[in-house]
């Protein structure tokens, strides 16, 4: 496969790409916010390695060309258009995903709001900024889970949150996303003590990662790009597909049968806990 971003790509293994190991074979998987950057990544991978993929994305065009990537790579894959604030577009995917495939045995809940990279400080957010940040994030977090339930009880399921390292040590410029991305992680910890009993397991990933957002940027400031590299232990930026598409199946797959209310911080050693 191809760098899904061009020339600033991070550096990868391509041995990886070589053969892949089926760990999610027989599984259904829901990616939400999945029509581009780490949404896009982690649904692909999940394909790669053998899930079957609802691609769920509030722009129907976007989903629709993540689904073609999984499904020309040998995959299978759905494009639904959800727009996670609406609870009816969350019932109606989750339909459409059990309908087209038989079941749902995991949920990925990536989507973020556009709000959420804007720099601003707190005394200049606005109910709107706020009030969209929390209905894509947490509010439709309890939508997804309730409407999800039945459907990972019955398989023994598994939930995953795309979380951030700003929401457990606080980032100046986004100080709104940071505290709602750390009530998220709270959200997941109580879906996990909940769900436990029942062999439901949620967890957590907290990504670092080139996203098309960051690519345009670091394209015409080589040097931020530097800069963000060396931040990280393993100076290197992560690549969605190949860097935090494997700890998102694991989470997802059979393997982490014995993790639940966990957060793996996946970032090249940027953040250490």
């Amino acid at each position: 496969m191809t760098a899904r971003y061009g020339a600033i790509a991070p550096r990868r293994d391509r041995a990886v790409t070589d053969e892949l190991n089926p760990t999610l074979a027989g599984r259904v998987v829901m990616v939400t916010g999945a029509g581009q950057g780490v949404g896009a990544d982690v649904a692909t991978y999940c394909g790669l390695v053998g899930a079957r993929v609802a691609v769920t994305a509030r722009k129907p065009d976007a989903a629709t060309a993540v689904a073609k990537d999984i499904t020309d790579a040998g995959g299978q894959a759905v494009a639904i258009r959800c727009d996670v604030t609406s609870r009816e577009d969350i019932d109606r995917a989750i339909a459409e995903t059990v309908d087209r495939f038989g079941a749902l045995h995991g949920v990925v809940h990536n989507a973020i709001s556009s709000y959420s990279s804007r720099p601003i400080p707190f005394e200049e957010v606005t109910d709107e900024n706020w009030d969209d940040q929390t209905a894509v994030a947490l509010r439709a977090a309890y939508h997804l889970a309730q409407a999800s339930f039945a459907h990972l009880l019955a398989v023994g399921g598994s939930f995953v949150f795309m979380l951030s390292t700003a929401g457990m040590e606080g980032s100046p410029p986004v100080p709104a996303y940071s505290t709602i991305k750390g009530a998220q992680r709270a959200f997941m910890k109580s879906m996990a003590r909940e769900w436990g009993p029942h062999g439901i397991r949620v967890n957590g990933v907290a990504p670092i990662a080139v996203t098309p957002a960051i690519a345009n940027f670091l394209a015409s400031e080589p040097i931020a790009a530097e800069r963000l590299a060396k931040r990280a232990a393993l100076e290197r930026l992560g690549d969605g597909v190949w860097d935090i598409g494997p700890p998102t199946a694991f989470l997802l797959g059979p393997d982490a049968r014995f993790m639940t209310g966990q957060t793996l911080v996946v970032n090249g050693g940027s953040f250490m806990f």
